[in-house]
């Protein structure tokens, strides 16, 4: 038997090493799956839940949602990204999404784009140097309708013009 590969093996009534989730993430993820027959089901709840707490999910959070749903790190990492409300990356304290469908594209998506990015005075994908605000492109809001739309945190606006846009970040800067 090889010595140096068995001594940092749990052994016997020894602890796994510590979660860095805490114990109301990892009761509140508990409860999430308790509600299907598949613990993995609760995959979005439980990434939601260790986001709201910390602002994003790290590779280690992610591992031991993975872990506490009985799911690999690599098939939770594939809900994380493919769910874009999931933070993979450390954002801003609000993040703005805007809408970069077909419908906001046509009607002025680019624009809204520019005038943030102009105002942030950061590019897409870029956190402002207070940690305020981070710019994101989503692929739709559902709200075709409005068109363009950003949703800033989990306030969606339409309709947007230079003026809404002032409005919109003067709202959000001043109840962040």
């Amino acid at each position: 038997m090889d010595h140096e590969n068995n001594k940092n093996r749990p052994r016997g009534n020894e602890h796994p090493p510590p979660t860095p989730l805490t114990a109301a993430e990892v009761a509140a993820i508990q409860a999430a799956a308790s509600h299907y027959p598949d613990p993995s089901a609760a995959s979005i709840e439980a990434l939601k839940i260790v986001q709201a707490q910390r602002g994003w999910v790290s590779d280690d959070d992610l591992k031991a949602i993975a872990e506490l749903l009985g799911m690999s790190a690599a098939e939770l990492d594939g809900v994380a990204t493919f769910y874009n409300l999931i933070y993979r990356r450390p954002v801003g304290k609000k993040v703005i999404h805007y809408c970069d469908s077909v419908s906001c594209w046509m009607l002025g998506a680019d624009r809204v784009r520019d005038h943030l990015a102009q105002r942030l005075g950061i590019g897409v994908g870029e956190t402002t140097a207070d940690g305020r605000f981070t710019l994101l492109p989503i692929v739709c809001l559902g709200a075709c309708d409005h068109a363009p739309a950003m949703l800033i945190g989990e306030t969606l606006y339409g309709d947007l013009d230079e003026t809404a846009l002032d409005a919109a970040l003067e709202r959000e800067g001043r109840d962040g």
